[in-house]
């Protein structure tokens, strides 16, 4: 039988798939608990750079032995998802490319099993482009769930109208807004897999789309999910920064730099209000997990970050 763990802040928890799930602090209250005193607790699960990992890692792999793959990352899914009502399963860009499946596929079995796993949303990374535009599109029907990018422009270009800048979802009497960054191109990608793809500063179009988000929408949670990468060494456009140079947001889920962060980095933003920056890693290793919780006037509480690490057979 499948094992994973379960780490938060304060605690390392282990359990068998078969014997439910146990959440420290808040987090394992009940969401009808919860409404009863007038509180909605919103899940939001997630990754990032998955890399066409279908399979676990080998068992003589040096560095993640017989860690990751996509069953067993559903079953964790599912778990949750018999015990949370209002769950978001998200990913921050860069599901194609590093195995042999998607050498072969393309990126279509990565998609058909998001889609049974019921992923909401993805951003866009730069190794998604691999295939080119073209082979994107080709594998777009095969994925039910959107693609969010707001600072690339598709305009004459195969993905001109199939991606959103931002997405809205609604759970549990929560408006959520989700909306996609990535990674400039150039120098990343060759130019004939990215075309006429237009590239925008992050940090200008993030404040722009958040602000629509939370003022105009009214959404009570807003998220960002970003392939611009954890932090660099020079000022190049990071997740920090972003945090630090931006309103509205308040979650960064992150992607591209293969960051395992055991706990967020919570930021001050521009009206020194409180901001989480997460990353799990990738390959489907971690599991990312965020519970908030909101008042009867849905203004949020509390928020507690944690993670799952896929494994099996350890003791």
């Amino acid at each position: 039988m499948d094992e994973f763990h379960f780490q938060n802040r304060r605690s390392f928890l282990r359990h068998m798939l078969g014997a439910g799930v146990s959440l420290y602090a808040f987090s394992s209250l009940h969401s009808e608990t919860l409404a009863v005193k007038g509180i909605s607790k919103l899940v939001v699960l997630y990754t990032n750079d998955q890399h066409s990992r279908i399979e676990p890692f080998p068992i003589n792999d040096p560095k993640y032995p017989d860690q990751g793959g996509f069953a067993r990352r559903a079953t964790v899914i599912n778990k949750i998802r018999a015990t949370e009502p209002n769950v978001l399963l998200l990913d921050a860009g860069d599901i194609f490319q590093g195995t042999p499946y998607f050498n072969l596929y393309h990126g279509e079995v990565e998609y058909k099993l998001m889609s049974m796993m019921g992923y909401d949303c993805t951003t866009i990374g730069n190794h998604d482009f691999d295939l080119g535009m073209e082979n994107i599109v080709t594998q777009m029907p095969h994925a039910k769930f959107d693609f969010v990018s707001a600072n690339y422009a598709f305009q004459d270009t195969p993905l001109e109208n199939r991606i959103k800048p931002y997405k809205i979802f609604y759970r549990g009497g929560l408006k959520i807004g989700v909306f996609g960054l990535g990674i400039e191109l150039k120098g990343l990608v060759g130019e004939k897999q990215y075309g006429n793809t237009r590239y925008f500063n992050p940090v200008m179009v993030a404040n722009d789309v958040a602000r629509t988000l939370k003022r105009e929408e009214k959404c009570d949670f807003v998220i960002c999910l970003s392939h611009l990468g954890y932090k660099y060494e020079d000022r190049k456009v990071s997740d920090v920064i972003l945090s630090e140079q931006t309103r509205n947001i308040d979650l960064i889920i992150g992607a591209h730099t293969h960051t395992f962060l055991e706990k967020p980095l919570v930021k001050a933003n521009l009206e020194q209000k409180e901001i989480h920056v997460t990353q799990v890693g990738w390959a489907g290793i971690w599991l990312g997990r965020v519970d908030i919780l909101f008042s009867h006037n849905n203004k949020k509480n509390s928020l507690e970050t944690s993670y799952y690490k896929i494994f099996k057979n350890q003791v």
